[in-house]
């Protein structure tokens, strides 16, 4: 119980949305009238507004992962979602080594990684961008090295919402940025930003609590309870004395982990609506086939057939492949999504860990004891087959009475 404490606790303290310590409008060669931090990857932007012409200027504030990577930010005209964004992308010259800022469109080929990513002229009203680092020509690019990528553009006039889309990537091929990493911060990169009034229209990224009640429900119902029901039956079947009960604890165990993990698997879907323009794809299918098998696994006791139907060691043998095909499956998917929510080094990751572990040790304790009652029992009936002791004695207290 200690253990699903300190799990809850880990994932509760993630850093999901990571928001820097304070924007600025100041800039070494620009200040501009409002500014505005973004919810993931530290970044901020700064702009100035000019409604009579539509004008905005505005310089994004990133920060680099790589020496030989990327960051940009771009407008999507249609939606808050990667796909369809006019992007700026800056990195450093493979020739040269010079900071290069470049224009990209993001269709959907991108999104599939069908083809590099090449660059284009934008179809936006784009006036003038550049790229400066900080510290000026004599600024290295390192992991963490700041950058301000600066743009003047021309809206849609009577418009003033644009969709922020931002990221950052670790390598460039020639000059094709290649993907960013998966983590659920980086599929996070998106805003509404009214420029007029400064203010972030209500998006469905800060959806952390949402996230870490998925991950801890499934975590515990895929990745400990169903192990644990698995358990139960194998190791606790044949103890004479425990009689039905064993059967009992069995099916409790595995109704209440499914109940649990079909809410968890229904609070996935609906993050999955939420996020539009986010997948993932790996961790998505793993979670739709553990769903599929647990609930294959729960119906199968509406069709258990008695012991003595012919049927039986079909259902069994059903049974226990549906059984450990969803044990196993779920707990790939517990890891991956420690993957997809960027807590692959996390004390959640590591109390989950410990948590498994120690099932782990269980089951090894109780297989080496059951081969041990196994070869024990095998042994005394090759001796009594042998005649080497005796099976019953209730004939010679017969003769006394």
């Amino acid at each position: 119980m200690f253990l699903v404490y300190l799990f809850l606790l880990q994932l509760c303290s993630l850093p999901h949305i990571s928001f820097s310590s304070h924007c600025t409008t100041e800039t070494s060669t620009k200040t501009f009238q409002k500014c505005m931090n973004l919810p993931t990857q530290q970044a901020s932007i700064a702009w100035t507004f000019y409604p009579f012409n539509s004008t905005l200027e505005l310089v994004f504030f990133g920060t680099f992962i790589s020496p030989s990577g990327w960051v940009g930010w771009g407008i999507n005209p249609t939606s808050p979602e990667m796909t369809g964004t006019r992007a700026l992308i800056s990195f450093p010259d493979p020739n040269t080594g010079q900071i290069v800022l470049l224009p990209y469109i993001l269709d959907p080929n991108v999104k599939f990684q069908k083809s590099p990513l090449l660059s284009q002229p934008l179809d936006t009203h784009l006036l003038s961008s550049t790229a400066v680092m900080y510290g000026g020509k004599m600024a290295t690019i390192h992991d963490g090295a700041p950058i301000q990528i600066y743009a003047t553009l021309k809206l849609v006039s009577n418009k003033t919402t644009i969709h922020l889309v931002w990221n950052r990537g670790l390598y460039v091929q020639g000059y094709s940025p290649t993907i960013h990493p998966t983590t659920s911060i980086d599929l996070s990169s998106i805003a509404t930003v009214d420029v007029l009034s400064g203010s972030s229209a209500p998006q469905h990224s800060d959806l952390t609590m949402l996230r870490v009640v998925h991950g801890t429900m499934n975590a515990i119902s895929w990745g400990i309870l169903l192990p644990m029901g698995a358990i139960t039956a194998r190791y606790f079947r044949h103890i004479q004395a425990l009689g039905p009960a064993w059967f009992y604890a069995h099916a409790g165990i595995q109704l209440f982990a499914f109940i649990l993990g079909t809410v968890g698997f229904a609070i996935g879907i609906r993050l999955g609506e939420l996020s539009p323009g986010v997948e993932y794809g790996l961790h998505r299918k793993l979670g739709i086939a553990v769903f599929c098998l647990g609930a294959l696994q729960t119906l199968a006791l509406l069709f258990r057939p008695n012991a003595r139907n012919k049927f039986r060691k079909y259902w069994k043998s059903y049974h226990h492949f549906v059984g450990y095909s969803c044990v196993v499956l779920g707990f790939v998917n517990v890891f991956q999504g420690f993957e997809v929510m960027g807590a692959s080094r996390s004390y959640a990751k590591l109390s989950y860990c410990l948590g498994l572990s120690t099932l782990i040790g269980v089951c090894i304790s109780l297989e080496v004891n059951s081969w041990v009652v196994f070869c024990r029992k095998s042994k005394e009936e090759k001796m009594r087959r042998e005649g080497l002791i005796g099976t019953s004695d209730k004939g010679s207290s017969g003769i006394h009475t």
